[in-house]
């Protein structure tokens, strides 16, 4: 079975509280918060432990949170980072700001 994750970041996330999972027949994925970059580091190097080939992340890490990320789990796994397309930035700068 395929395990993945997806990391979002919100100010008052606790990773170890959380959390949700989702479990297909083919697929198991968790849905982790963080409350901060240096935070989503460790949670995804705990995760690539844990056996997770894949992360996602949340458009919030934008790429300099996003390269937090990547250059902890190094070239272990894949990690994708979600983006908002430029039609949609004013709108989504007025949701997370």
């Amino acid at each position: 079975m395929l395990k993945g994750a997806y990391i979002f970041v919100m100010p008052d996330a606790d990773p170890s509280k959380h959390r949700a999972r989702v479990v297909t027949q083919s697929l198991d994925m968790s849905v982790i918060g963080v409350r901060d970059f240096a935070q989503a580091a460790d949670t995804a190097c705990i995760l690539v432990k844990d056996g997770v080939k894949f992360i996602d992340l949340c458009s919030g890490f934008g790429p300099a949170g996003a390269a937090k990320v990547i250059n902890a789990v190094g070239d272990k796994i894949p990690v994708s980072a979600a983006c908002f397309g430029i039609e949609s930035v004013a709108k989504a700068a007025s949701v997370f700001s």
